[in-house]
């Protein structure tokens, strides 16, 4: 259950607290990863204790060092800290799944993570290279069983390694591969997908909480205006006139508005952001609350509209995961044989 009011957290179903508001750590390749170090601490000064950051981004390191700087200079404890880190899809392979949490360890100079989620539901070829790709420049994939993967992360929650574990970017039907695993021995705590008024994911939200699984939204301020991943011509969610109308109601920006509406719906919300203004803006979402017509009205903004797109992409809905390889999309869901999307849609066979 959720309490904004009090302890600004929600009890995951292994009986660990998450707070329902974090801070994002990821950032375009071309900004200089001592930025990512520094607004960690001003995100920690202002009161966020939920940092979610992944092997993806490239800079455990500096929010690890950001991290102890506020925990030397008396500002937090470690135990005040939720550290969110993400198994990518490189390392799927079960014997990978410990290695690869104990090299994010050792950066950040933690003994434990709080939460330890797979990044993406589909494996990679294995190595150190994000995005291993064959001479032709297409991404190599292999076939992994997500649920070997699973049983990966549980010996991690066994030994001490991490408190929690979850996914990311998984539907319904991948949620309910590991769930029905035989021998499941821990649920996942959580699931992070794309989820803000465009995309919100009203459907796998319902099916997250019929079995006591947090959802917890990234892009929920729309995205990064990043050309390598977002469609330049998408809309600006911040640009919204609803959501522009329903903040000068309460004299609250796009954002918190945006910020709030994920909170008041039961959702974790992830707030990205390196400038200092702004950190501080994300955070002062506890001290107003959105109205039932005000809750209607950005509903109804839904258009089932992803930001994150272009050279990979995964996203969640009923048919299940794709991804976007050269002009083909193809379905992949744990060790289930893959079957071909075009054009975003399922061919019919």
């Amino acid at each position: 259950m959720t309490d904004l009011k009090q302890s600004y957290s929600v009890r995951l179903n292994d009986g660990h607290f998450m707070p329902v508001l974090g801070f994002g750590t990821y950032a375009p390749d071309h900004t200089p990863k001592s930025q990512a170090a520094e607004a960690t601490k001003v995100a920690i000064d202002v009161g966020f204790h939920h940092i979610d950051s992944a092997y993806l981004y490239q800079n455990e390191e500096e929010v690890g060092q950001a991290i102890w700087e506020k925990i030397a200079d008396g500002t937090v404890k470690r135990e005040d800290i939720f550290y969110t880190t993400k198994l990518w899809a490189t390392f799927l392979q079960p014997e990978l799944v410990r290695p690869a949490l104990e090299s994010s360890l050792k950066k950040l100079g933690l003994d434990y993570v709080d939460l330890f989620i797979i990044h993406v539901p589909f494996a990679m070829k294995a190595g150190e290279e994000l995005l291993p790709k064959n001479a032709s420049g297409e991404i190599i994939l292999e076939t992994v069983d997500l649920c070997d993967t699973w049983e990966a992360l549980e010996k991690c929650k066994d030994a001490g390694l991490t408190k929690s574990i979850g996914v990311s970017n998984f539907n319904h039907k991948l949620l309910e591969l590991i769930l029905n695993k035989p021998g499941l021995k821990y649920k996942p705590t959580c699931n992070q997908v794309e989820c803000h008024p465009y995309l919100n994911q009203s459907k796998l939200l319902e099916f997250c909480k019929s079995r006591d699984i947090v959802l917890v939204a990234y892009s929920a301020l729309g995205s990064q205006r990043d050309p390598q991943w977002v469609d330049p011509d998408s809309p600006h969610l911040l640009e919204e006139p609803i959501l522009k109308s329903i903040a000068k109601k309460h004299s609250r920006s796009p954002g918190q508005v945006a910020l709030r509406y994920q909170l008041q719906r039961g959702v974790v919300v992830l707030a990205k952001s390196f400038s200092q203004k702004r950190i501080k803006e994300n955070f002062q979402i506890f001290d107003f609350e959105l109205t039932p017509e005000d809750m209607k009205a950005i509903d109804g903004l839904n258009r089932n509209l992803r930001y994150d797109k272009l050279q990979l992409l995964w996203y969640q809905d009923d048919a299940g995961l794709c991804l976007l390889h050269q002009s083909r999309w193809e379905l992949q869901t744990g060790a289930v044989p893959i079957q071909p999307f075009w054009n975003g849609l399922p061919v019919r066979e």
